[in-house]
């Protein structure tokens, strides 16, 4: 038996008081982290496939976490463009605690105290080879052995300052490393936010010509990196980075993992973090650029689509027009 005109369901869409009374789900600027690109030198580089976004001086990059602060956006992320001739095989660079991420934490520390700073954990921007990790002759990413280094480029990070250290690499085991490296030195309020599924990706080429590793890397990252065809799999490696001591999850690359999102958030019941990576980004500028779109509601569906998914928070090169929008 039909319950119409008893219950129709567009009374409540009828006005926009309405529609804001009965919203499910709420985007504010502390859903938002704001990934920064950090380079040497006192210029600002502009990013031809990211457009509107640029590598920035380790004092601008202190201006934009200024910025963000203002905004009420809570926290910045990381990524360094290690200069050409500090890249190495063995990414020893990524252990030197005056390098160009070190810097960056201290100058933001110093202009902006009450953000949170989150750090990139791995050696793609410090080797010369493009990869996340130490490789064997035949190109194979060694596990155990790029854990330790990662755990050591952790306490680097945690004590010029880092908040949170975002360990990106996809090695087993590297978390539990990583905790107990940073409780052993004391630093037992730094977070680890895991990259916990990331997937080997068609969406990140955007990233890479920001962080100079395009062009670098010699074959692929199957071998450490999800493939996209799993999810099962996604909540194994949840699993075992829980039991590690991860504080929170993320999913990586973001829109196309919706699924892998929710699933994580109903299973576990943890903060979950999802990355709308450069792919994305570039993809929504592209449209709006050729008028497929508008730039602005298009930011804010798959913002809240984030959100509606499960999401505690979202990294986005979108945040500072999201968190303008969002105080409008």
């Amino acid at each position: 038996m039909s319950h119409y005109p008893a219950l129709r369901l567009r009374r409540t869409r009828a006005s926009s008081w309405s529609r804001r009374m009965h919203a499910e789900t709420v985007l504010t600027p502390a859903d938002l982290i704001w990934p920064l690109f950090v380079t040497d030198g006192n210029r600002e580089e502009p990013i031809g496939s990211l457009p509107g976004v640029s590598r920035w001086s380790v004092a601008d990059v202190a201006k934009r976490a200024k910025e963000a602060a203002g905004l009420g956006i809570p926290c910045v992320a990381l990524f360094p463009n290690t200069p050409a001739q500090l890249r190495t095989d063995d990414g020893r660079e990524a252990l030197n605690p005056d390098n160009l991420m070190c810097r960056a934490i201290r100058a933001i520390k110093d202009a902006a105290p009450g953000i949170g700073v989150l750090t990139d954990v791995a050696l793609d921007p410090y080797t010369a080879h493009g990869h996340d990790g130490l490789v064997d002759a035949g190109g194979y990413v060694l596990n155990d052995t790029t854990a330790a280094i990662l755990a050591q480029q952790a306490l680097v990070q945690a004590e010029a300052g880092a908040d949170i250290v975002a360990p990106s690499d996809m090695m087993d085991g590297r978390v539990g490393m990583i905790r107990q490296a940073l409780e052993g030195a004391g630093h037992f309020n730094v977070q680890i936010m895991t990259y916990a599924a990331k997937y080997a990706s068609a969406f990140y080429g955007p990233f890479r010509d920001a962080v100079g590793s395009r062009g670098l890397l010699k074959g692929d990252k199957k071998t450490y990196q999800m493939d996209p065809a799993n999810a099962e799999e996604a909540m194994r490696e949840v699993a075992l980075d829980l039991a590690e001591g991860a504080d929170s999850v993320m999913v990586k690359p973001g829109l196309p993992y919706l699924d892998i999102i929710s699933r994580v958030k109903r299973e576990f019941e943890v903060p979950v973090f999802a990355y709308q990576v450069s792919g994305e980004y570039a993809m929504i500028e592209a449209a709006a650029a050729a008028g497929a779109g508008e730039r602005d509601a298009l930011v804010m569906e798959t913002l809240m689509a984030f959100k509606r998914a499960g999401c505690t928070g979202v990294l986005t090169y979108h945040a500072p027009l999201a968190a303008k929008l969002l105080r409008a």
